[in-house]
This record gives C-alpha cells, structure tokens and sequence, in this order.
C-alpha cells in the first residue's frame, strides 16, 4: 500500500504531467446539453456548477474531479449541483473508482477543503411545502430547489464514487455535507459511494424515495448518515467509521416538517456496520450517539452492529406533547429489530440509570424510557460482543471490521423485506463471508493506510480457464477439502493464510499438477476458529476463496 504523502505526490505529477485540467464553472454547464468527461483529463470545479435541466453528465471510470478550495468568483465554495430534471451517470468501478477531492490534503481526516456533491430530484417531501431550497443556497437560487410529486424520478447512477475531504461553506454559518440528496427519487441508482473526511454530514437525504446500496462514510465532522422531510428509501450494507476527534451522532433522523406530517421520513436500514470514535474521544464528541430518531421520525434498523461510541447508544424523542418518535415506534412505524449493541462509554445495559447506554428526552414523560427498553427486548436486541477483528481509526493497517463467524454476528438474524432492493445474508453488519458484502477494497480507507491488508481481499475464483471451488465442509472444525481445475499442466503453490495475512498452512509447495480437476485437504484442527482464506496460485494466475473454521 501506498502511504498518504506519497499518494499526494503521485496525484499532482499525474495531473500535472499526464492529464489535462480543465477549469469547470457554472457557464460551462448548460441544460439539454451531454457532457462526458473522461479518465485522461482532470476537472476542477470552481465555484458553484449547477447542471440544469434536460443535461446529462457523463463520467468515465478513474475520473479525477477537483473542487477548487477558493473560488474565483463569489462563492464561498466549490460544489456539483445536479439539478431537478438532469442526470449524472458517474459509473466507476472497483479498479477505477470516481474520486472528487480536493487540491490539497495530508492527512486522512483533513476536512473542509471544499463543497460537496449535491444531487436534487422532484421525489416528494415531508415539509410544510411541496419544494424547498437545498440548505446554504441563497434565495432566488432557483436552480437549488427541490421536490415534486414524483417519488420515482430518475437522476441517474452514483457507483464507485469517493467523495474526500469536503464540507466547506456554501453560505454563511452553513457547510456541506458529502453526498446531499434532495428530493431524489427511487429510479436513481446509488451503491458503492464513500463520502471521506467531510466536515458535515456525510450522506443526507430531504426527502423522495432514493436507495443507497454499498455506502461508507468515515471521519466527518457531523452525523455520518443523516436523513429528513420525509424520506421512503432503504440502505443496505452501509459502513461508519467516526474519527476520535470530532463527531457527532452516526445517524440522525428526524421525521417531518411539522412533525405530525403525513408524510414522514420511514427508511429502511439493514446490515449496517456502525463504530463510532471510541471510548478515548475528544471530550466534545460525548453527547454523539450512535443513533438519534427526533421529529416524528419512522423507519427500520435491522440486522446491524453499532459499537465504541464514546458515550450513549440511542435516544428516540419523547415529548410531553405533540406527535414525536416514541409514537411512531409504539404505532410500529419505528422498529429496531435484531440488531448488536457494544461498547458505549456509559454503560452495558438498555436503561437510563448510571449503567445506561439509553438517553431519555429531557423533560420526557417517560423518563425511564421504559417504552423504548420493552421495545429492544422485544425485537432481539442484544448487548454483546460482535467480535470485530480489529478496530483502528488511524494509517497503521489496523481496521478490520469483519465480525467471527463463531460470534453473535451469525445468529438470530430478522427476516428481510420482500422489497428485491435487499439481498438477504447470514449474518448481522456489513462484513461477512460471501459475495454480498460490503467491499472497501476500492476506497480511500485503503488507500490512507487505515485498512487491514486483508480486508482488500476480493475472492477471485475463476480466471483463464482455472477454477477454485468452495471448500468443502465450509465452515469446518477439522478437515476442509478443496477442490480446482486447469486448464493444463503447471506448477502450483497453495497456500492458507489468516486475516493477518500470515500463511499458516502450505497445502502445494510448486508441485506440478496435470490438466482436470484436483482435490488437495486443509486440516484444521489445530487452527483457532476464525477467517482464513486459501490461495491457488500458478506462474500466471493467483485465485482466493474465504473459508469458516469453527
């Protein structure tokens, strides 16, 4: 892996030497036009840059988009506005993900060094009006309106998108958050999109019915995933990660505009990995929770891991009058279902008394919040240990967010919803042993050093006519046979390592195989229950598939 200085000095030789950088403002942008911009150039925006109306922004895999940190004009920052009726199609991949960034940085957590990416639908809103104007922009920005009637409006595709080190001001005591969502509607396509590094919210949604598939937002300033006014999205496999310097809660979630609206916010989240900045945080981060519900909030968490805050879990709003949150999870509308809760500076246990990790409103009729304690014990929710590898929120390779298999993690998990948008797992968080989880090969995390080297590691299980099958029985508590095939006759090495990386058993050392199907036999009863992986590697192709030992 590369360290974080030597990526800055590569990204500005490569964009000073082998890519052109094209200065994009906002006249350079109209509506009904197309635009595509491509993996040779570099963009640096200037200033606000709206696409309007009836323009379609196309961006190529590996495309590079700078935000400059001091516009030329007026603006207090430089952001990507995509507006009501134009589209982005940012389409990256694994290898080559679309990064916008900023034109300086050093460390991982540097924030604020310019706007953001903020994509504005006609989906419907939860407010006291059917379109508002995204936080920041001054009035009269017409362009900067969201909302309408219309909660399947397609905005396009976000895939394998890393947003870095934003979150600066667009107006006057107001920043920007990574990724805002306005009013975006469920035929837009989002997965695999990492908001890094942002001095406000990481992802926000106000509104409309968008999903978010694949999502990870580390080290920003505020709440990490925020959503209001009436969002009917759903989120699978989302990863946070809070810097031990400055947070607030993972996720706030607020209802509607008033609150009793008829339309409120009521997502659905599942198989989130939440961690928040540890129990040695700065002392201004002790009133973030790892979830907050206000304003009449609704919506489903499910299947999920939340762990190491600095001081409580969760709190949702009881007031003395009005509509607020407790109501929704009496009516049913608010649901927290089979989820794993760990390690909170406060305590171990669902109250609010002096070994509590539950806050109670202030003021609240139940200041016991013995609803919202009937309501955890109810629907599986436990106090335990979800066994992550290792924990880390600095460059030293030491985050590795995959829970045992031999854990909690495994068990007792709640059905899914019919909804095809989610592809049901055996296990609780983002991280497990099968194709479906969350990938963060590609991110930032693992080019800042913060990743464990083994996390990177993707199953590639056939190639060039070469196959590695599933280990058979997987899991295991003794032996394990594994089974490939060539294509013809070579020498090849078979390896098992952990998730350390450390080989602890050569199966094929160079030994030379014929052409056909083979069978080699891992034993693994003297291996401590965990993750490994298994290696078949010749002079030409390298394969690796996961393995249970139990």
């Amino acid at each position: 892996m590369k360290s974080s200085i030597y990526t800055f000095l590569l990204t500005l030789c490569s964009v000073s030497l082998w890519a052109d950088n094209i200065l994009i403002t906002d006249a350079d942008l109209v509506g009904g036009q197309t635009y595509n911009w491509t993996a040779d150039n570099t963009y640096t925006l200037d200033g606000f840059v709206f696409l309007e109306a009836g323009g379609i922004l196309n961006i190529e895999p590996g495309t590079q988009i700078i935000g400059q940190a001091e516009p030329t004009g007026n603006d207090l920052a430089s952001s990507l506005i995509i507006t009501r009726g134009a589209k982005i199609f940012a389409i990256g991949n694994a290898s080559n993900p679309i990064v916008f960034k900023s034109e300086f940085f050093i460390n991982f957590n540097d924030r604020k060094q310019w706007g953001g990416l903020v994509v504005l639908g006609n989906g419907i809103l939860g407010d006291t009006a059917p379109e508002k104007r995204i936080e920041g922009f001054p009035d009269g920005e017409d362009r900067a309106l969201y909302g309408g009637n219309d909660d399947t409006d397609n905005s396009g595709i976000i895939r394998y998108v890393s947003i870095r080190h934003g979150g600066a001001e667009i107006a006057e005591g107001d920043e920007i958050n990574g990724l805002t969502l306005g009013g975006v509607g469920s035929g837009t396509m989002i997965d695999h999109v990492e908001v890094i590094g942002n001095s406000d919210d990481g992802i926000e949604f106000f509104g409309g019915a968008v999903s978010v598939k694949y999502a990870v937002v580390s080290f920003c300033g505020d709440d990490a995933i925020d959503y209001d006014t009436g969002w009917r999205g759903n989120v699978q496999f989302a990863f946070v990660l809070q810097g031990d310097d400055q947070a607030d809660s993972a996720g706030e979630h607020d209802g509607a505009k008033p609150d009793d609206n008829a339309r409120f916010a009521n997502p659905n989240f599942y198989n989130c990995t939440y961690i928040g900045s540890g129990l040695n945080a700065a002392p201004d981060i002790k009133n973030a929770y790892a979830l907050l519900f206000r304003d009449g909030a609704g919506g489903t968490y499910a299947n999920s891991i939340f762990t190491s805050f600095a001081n409580f879990a969760l709190e949702v709003e009881d007031l003395a009058e009005g509509l607020d949150a407790r109501q929704r999870m009496e009516n049913g509308e608010l649901n927290l279902k089979n989820n794993i809760w760990w390690e909170f500076g406060e305590g171990d246990q669902f109250n609010t008394g002096t070994n509590g990790i539950l806050v109670a409103t202030e003021g609240a009729p139940d200041a016991s919040a013995q609803f919202l304690i009937d309501h955890l014990a109810a629907n599986d929710n436990v106090i335990a240990d979800p066994q992550l590898v290792s924990i880390s929120r600095t460059a030293d390779n030491g985050l590795h967010p995959y829970p045992s298999p031999d854990g909690p993690a495994y068990e007792n998990l709640a059905d899914y919803p019919a909804d095809p948008f989610f592809t049901p797992v055996g296990y609780k968080g983002a991280f497990g042993l099968d194709g479906n989880t969350l990938d963060l090969s590609w991110t930032a995390l693992e080019e800042y050093n913060i990743l464990s080297s083994t996390v990177g590691v993707a199953e590639v299980t056939a190639e060039n006519g070469m196959t590695l099958s599933q280990s058979v029985p997987n899991p295991t508590a003794g032996s394990a046979l594994i089974e490939f095939s060539l294509p013809a006759g070579t020498d090849v090495i078979v390896t098992v390592f952990d998730l350390s990386g450390k080989v602890v058993s050569v199966l094929a050392d160079n030994a030379r195989f014929s052409a056909g199907t083979h069978t080699v036999e891992l034993d693994a009863s003297e291996l401590n229950a965990g993750i490994y992986f298994y290696t078949l590697t010749t002079k030409d192709v390298s394969l690796t598939k996961s393995l249970i030992v139990k």
